[in-house]
Formats: C-alpha cells, structure tokens, sequence
C-alpha cells in the first residue's frame, strides 16, 4: 500500500492533493507544513512517494535543501516537486538535487494526476516544454543569468532579494554567517557585480519575475 508525504505550506494546496491522492487509492497520505516538520516525519514513516514545494515562508527554495536530504537518506524514495517555479534552471536544480519529478501548480488536476502515477511508477516526469528549456540551458542563446549557480546560492539570492541580512539568511538556511559571506562573495563574481548593492538589485529583479515567488 502506497504511502505519500505532502510537504507544502498552504493549507489549500494540502487539500487539494490529499483529494487527488485520495483518488488515486492512495492508502496513507500524511502532511507537513514546514521542511522541519517534513523531515521528521519522512525519517520516522518512511513514505514511498514525497510531494515537496520548493519554496516555504522560512527559506526561498528550502525545498531544493529537503529533497537532498530525503535522496541522502534513502535513495529509493520518489519525489515529486509541486512548484509554482517554471525557470528551466529551478527546474534543474530539483532534478539534480534528487526530485524524480516535477509538476507545476497551475496545472489542471488530472495532469498533476498523471505526473503522481508516473512517479509512482519510477519513471521520472517533466512536462515537455518545461523540458525543452532545461534542455536549452546549455545551448547558450538566451542563457540565464541564473543558469551557473548552486542550489544553495540561488536560496541566498532569493532571500536577499527580499531585503533578508546575513543573519536573517544564515538562520533561515541553518548555515553559519561566514558561509553566507563567502555565497554572496561568489554570487557577485558569477553575476558579474562588483557591491553588495549591486548584488542585490539583480537579485530583487529576478525576484520580480518570478524567480523568488
């Protein structure tokens, strides 16, 4: 019998894939509201399928974070990462951080329903236009700006985006403050800015298209 974990900050969205899931014969469908939460149940119910956002009010893209460490600690299990992110290069980070799966959030039901039995299945799934951009990531034209960074700093450019200090971020990331330090360093040369200011101004406008949201 199949056992799923929903890990997603917004109550309606839990309830509505509990429906989805619910239809589908799922047998035991637990919820979590935090990555905190989500990780400790994973580690004591040890779901086959986990269903993650990627983003959660105590981190940008602390999600990318959760689903390492679930593939760390039991390789098996499948993820399905339910975003509302459709950036090719958030896309790929959640692949490459271990995510079987990726689904957007406006999707109609039934293809979220399709998208939940392929990874229960153990196939992957990525919608085709989402992997046709991935796949143009490494073409070159039009490239993002975005595309050369780690999963870790695209969460510190997220986070200072949105007027987050040092602190704020090492806290939300459970990193050190030194490690914060030494991620914006290497964002400002990948970036290709030379201030903090700088630094943030590209990250708040990525932000207002979408990429923080």
């Amino acid at each position: 019998m199949t056992k799923v974990l929903i890990v997603d900050d917004h109550p309606v969205i839990l309830r509505g894939v509990r429906r989805i899931m619910e239809d589908a014969g799922v047998g035991t469908v637990h919820e979590a509201t935090d990555i905190v939460a989500g990780y400790r149940l994973f580690h004591r119910l040890r779901p086959d399928i986990v269903v993650a956002d990627l983003t959660f009010r105590t981190g940008a893209l602390s999600g990318l974070s959760l689903i390492r460490q679930i593939r760390a600690l039991a390789r098996e299990t499948r993820i399905l990462a339910f975003s509302m992110h459709d950036d090719p290069v958030i896309v790929s980070r959640a692949l490459e951080s271990g995510a079987t799966g990726y689904v957007l959030k406006d999707v109609p039901a039934a293809q979220f329903h399709e998208a939940f039995e392929a990874v229960r299945a153990g196939r992957s799934y990525l919608p085709h236009a989402l992997a046709t951009r991935v796949a143009m990531l490494g073409l070159g034209a039009r490239r993002s700006p975005l595309a050369d960074l780690t999963a870790r700093e695209l969460q510190v450019l997220s986070l200072l985006g949105r007027g987050q200090s040092y602190q704020a971020i090492a806290d939300a990331l459970a990193v050190s403050y030194r490690t914060v330090i030494g991620a914006s360093a290497i964002l400002r040369h990948k970036l290709g800015v030379r201030t903090l200011a700088e630094l943030i101004h590209v990250a708040v406008s990525q932000d207002e298209n979408g990429f923080g949201r």
